[in-house]
């Protein structure tokens, strides 16, 4: 076969490896291909076509389980023998989820998923676009540019312009008792980029890293890409399993530990003050940094409640604090800024350099103005109301769900839900149910390490990205998916999945 010819796959339609699979099917309907003729290699087509090897192996599994191929161990697909009437009456046996799950757990590892125009997001937790102050953004810009002309399109500090920073100081004193002089602030193009730039300086390849279990995928992956060793810790409601803590600081000797003590991402929950205490006390204790990610305090629908951060308890340097304000204004904007112990900061600074030098000069001037204005603080409790109101309707659907033995936590805050699924609701076969139907969210196996025995029995769900009226639609989806996997308990499930 000419290897060469042209495969033209839509990204964002039914499944790659579906359109790659259907593409062959044709081609041998049509006798384009012949019997005993050998498909192209999985690499070189994967490589060809630009996608990842997973992919082309699926739709080879497909081609193989409907009869149009067979595989010959060590050498390849090839066609099958069949005549015309025999290849029409070809069908799909058994249960086809086998063959995308691992494609789509890649994909979403990677931080991506695949979205119909039409589609029900829960698995996003980006505001949509109809909430971003545009216009208040659009006259700090001005006045920038008015101000500083140029100026404001060359290279900063390194760490930052520094009345931004200036500013910054002041924000955390206000706002989160925390006492951060101007010169040890980094300004960061998101917190991502946060957590990247303090691997970079700190870990070498084999060191251990401890994170909460299960956690943000983002941090795994560059936890991974710098050859760290991860451990995860459990997560209870008031934080992360304290006898588990220690036992691993003991027996690995860590050099960092990731965490989100407030909201935590995927759960949602919240650190014990109790529990924050004794964390910098352990950390303390085993010369241990803790890296705070933080992005998501500021949302807190309860007014009778107040949640610190850890460093604002932290009496001994030992937090690396990150904070990014895209969840709330703008998540383009790439926007954030890192606090590091003092005999860190130089190290950190360094790493930031070799990244990108700085981050944008025009963006970092005009958030200084949209601070010193306070616009940050009027848009925030705009947001603060917009996601309170989404976040109850998302509750009031939920409950629909409990008869079906589904619990949640209910965090009061956050962006997110964490759902705990019946036994006999795999999070996977839930999921691509849903997606078949067009309403999206995360299978809790994406934020776990390791295999915990929980993985496949939790999802996470968003109403960042909804409206109220797209919640309702979407939990009734939900809800008639898992009634029919109740039902069909212990048989196989035959459908094609739309995703991605």
């Amino acid at each position: 076969m000419n290897e060469n010819v042209s495969i033209q796959l839509r990204r964002g339609g039914r499944p790659l490896y579906i359109q790659l699979s259907e593409y062959y099917e044709n081609l041998i309907n049509k006798g384009k291909l012949s019997a005993g003729e050998k498909l192209p290699p999985i690499r070189k087509l994967a490589a060809m076509l630009e996608v990842n090897n997973v992919t082309v192996v699926n739709a080879y599994k497909l081609l193989e389980q409907k009869g149009y191929v067979y595989t010959k161990k060590g050498s390849g697909s090839y066609v099958a023998d069949h005549n015309e009437q025999e290849l029409q009456k070809l069908t799909v046996l058994g249960d086809e989820s086998e063959f995308f799950e691992e494609e789509d757990i890649q994909l979403m590892n990677s931080g991506q998923i695949g979205l119909k125009e039409d589609s029900i997001n829960f698995a996003s937790a980006t505001p949509t676009s109809n909430l971003f102050p545009v216009e208040d953004f659009k006259q700090v810009l001005i006045e920038v540019f008015d101000r500083d002309k140029g100026s404001a399109f060359g290279y900063d500090e390194s760490n930052g312009y520094r009345p931004l920073r200036c500013s910054i100081s002041r924000f955390l004193d206000e706002h989160y008792g925390i006492k951060a002089h101007q010169d040890e602030i980094q300004i960061i193009s998101g917190a991502q980029q946060g957590i990247d730039v303090i691997a970079k300086a700190l870990i070498q390849p084999g060191d251990y890293v401890l994170v909460e279990n299960p956690t943000y995928t983002g941090a795994l992956a560059v936890f991974k890409s710098r050859g760290a060793k991860i451990i995860g810790v459990p997560m209870a409601k008031d934080g992360v399993n304290m006898d588990m803590l220690e036992k691993f600081i003991k027996i690995y000797r860590p050099k960092l530990m990731y965490t989100m003590t407030n909201y935590q991402n995927p759960t949602t929950y919240c650190y014990s003050n109790h529990k924050k205490r004794y964390l910098l006390e352990l950390a303390f204790k085993n010369n241990l940094f803790i890296i705070e990610d933080d992005f998501l305090t500021d949302l807190n629908f309860d007014k009778q409640v107040t949640y610190q951060t850890l460093k604002a308890l932290d009496k001994s340097d030992r937090v690396l604090y990150i904070k990014s304000f895209s969840k709330v204004l703008m998540p383009g904007l790439r926007m954030g800024f890192l606090i590091a112990p003092s005999q860190l900061f130089r190290e950190i600074s360094q790493a930031k350099h070799t990244t990108d030098i700085s981050s944008s000069g025009l963006i970092q001037r005009a958030f200084d103005l949209y601070l010193e204005k306070n616009i940050w603080g009027k848009h925030l409790q705009y947001m603060k109301d917009i996601y309170h109101k989404r976040y109850q309707k998302m509750i009031q659907e939920l409950t629909k769900l409990e008869e079906l033995q589904v619990s949640y936590h209910a965090p009061n805050g956050g962006l997110n839900i964490w759902l705990t699924l019946p036994n006999e609701i795999s999070s996977m076969k839930l999921y691509q149910a849903c997606a078949r139907k067009d309403v999206m969210f995360i299978p809790g196996k994406i934020f776990y390490v390791g295999n915990t025995g929980e993985d496949e029995n939790n999802i996470r769900i968003s109403y960042a990205a909804v409206y109220p009226e797209q919640i309702e639609r979407g939990i009734e989806v939900m809800y008639d998916c898992m009634k029919k996997l109740k039902n069909k308990k212990g048989e196989p499930t035959i459908f094609y999945s739309p995703l991605i």
